[in-house]
């Protein structure tokens, strides 16, 4: 029988505060799309502009190592400064790992609500670890139609003690197989803009780990709703899993105007991996590489699934752009900042596009 509620705050009890997620409206039956889910018509997904184009933008890392290092090089530094998305392959993730993270995500959101609820914010045995739905779902006025479990890596026996049984050992893996290529990508990158980083600030600028398993249940009414709103990444790099169902669509420039906008989908390639440049590359880069904004649509057919891992600056890092680009650009295009207030800022607000930027924006 279809769930019943008798007003929006039963409704939200329901899916954020007793921990059923979106899953658990759908698993109780629900037919239509209830109010609060109802997004603004400029806000709605058209499935449109799938631009199979971009699956040749699909970049073959082990060429780094190789004699086409500067042309792989261009091709990264290239779509930062555009569209601040490409997906890689030979990345170094081993592929049975990658289904194994998919597995193991349906494993999890598969469970009954309260086998999840326990990792909810206020209860969770660890600051580690939070299920949730949404982003902020009490400052938001449409709710997103996501359900997520995210995980931040201190090290590896806090992982292994805190995560979930049901993920804990794949996410620790998949963390543990791409830093190696997170660090080629950020320092290939910063190379480009003619800076050299010691090693040491480079692994401050990518310190801070976080792997979220996301669930996007399957929607009665996907035209109304959507799964992620349009944002940014707040971090550095973000490497994103996604599988073969599709649905993520990234903003093509920034000066257009509300309802011109063209956006496009990153089709889903059986082995790669998506890496999106966020706030705090777009920060240190003084504007010159592009954090993308991005949203994701839902879908009648099938539930999807896909695990980002946010690599961000740590916590106490301050983040202002490069001193080199500010003498060479004769302009500072953002004041500097302490990535946790920049971070605070970021948690503290529902997805408004790349409005987080204004945070560092002089």
């Amino acid at each position: 029988m279809a769930p019943s509620f008798n007003n929006e705050s039963s409704l939200f009890n329901f899916v954020v505060k007793d921990g059923n997620g979106v899953k658990g409206l759908v698993d109780a039956g629900l037919t239509e799309v209830p109010g609060r889910y109802i997004q603004p018509p400029n806000d709605r997904i058209i499935n449109q502009n799938a631009a199979a184009s971009l699956g040749s933008m699909a970049i073959d890392l082990s060429e780094l190592d190789g004699a086409n290092h500067d042309q792989v090089v261009k091709a990264i530094a290239h779509a930062a400064e555009t569209l601040g998305f490409f997906q890689v392959v030979n990345h170094g993730v081993p592929l049975e790992l990658l289904e194994s993270l998919k597995d193991a995500a349906h494993q999890f959101f598969n469970q009954p609500s309260e086998k999840k609820a326990v990792y909810l914010k206020g209860v969770s045995p660890s600051p580690l670890v939070k299920y949730g739905t949404s982003f902020v779902p009490e400052k938001e006025k449409a709710l997103e139609w996501k359900d997520y479990v995210s995980m931040i890596y201190t090290n590896d026996s806090d992982a292994l003690e805190f995560w979930p049984h049901e993920c804990k050992e794949v996410a620790l893996k998949y963390i543990k197989t791409s830093t190696e290529m997170v660090k080629k990508l950020l320092q290939a990158l910063i190379g480009n803009l003619g800076v050299k980083l010691d090693e040491s600030r480079l692994n401050e600028l990518v310190g801070l780990k976080m792997v979220n398993m996301n669930f996007y249940p399957t929607c009665p009414n996907p035209e109304l709703t959507i799964g992620v709103g349009r944002h940014s990444d707040m971090g550095t790099l973000t490497v994103l899993l996604q599988d073969g169902i599709g649905g993520l669509y990234v903003k093509k420039g920034e000066n257009t105007s509300l309802g011109n906008e063209d956006w496009v989908e990153i089709p889903p390639i059986h082995g790669a991996l998506v890496i999106n440049i966020g706030d705090a590359l777009q920060i240190l880069s003084n504007g010159r590489y592009k954090s993308a904004e991005h949203r994701v649509r839902t879908t009648s057919v099938e539930s999807r699934v896909s695990v980002p891992i946010f690599n961000a600056p740590l916590p106490v890092t301050k983040i202002g752009p490069l001193a080199e680009l500010v003498a060479r650009d004769g302009v500072a295009r953002y004041r500097e900042v302490i990535f946790q207030e920049y971070m605070n800022n970021f948690f503290g607000k529902s997805h408004d596009g790349k409005k987080s930027l204004d945070f560092a924006s002089i």
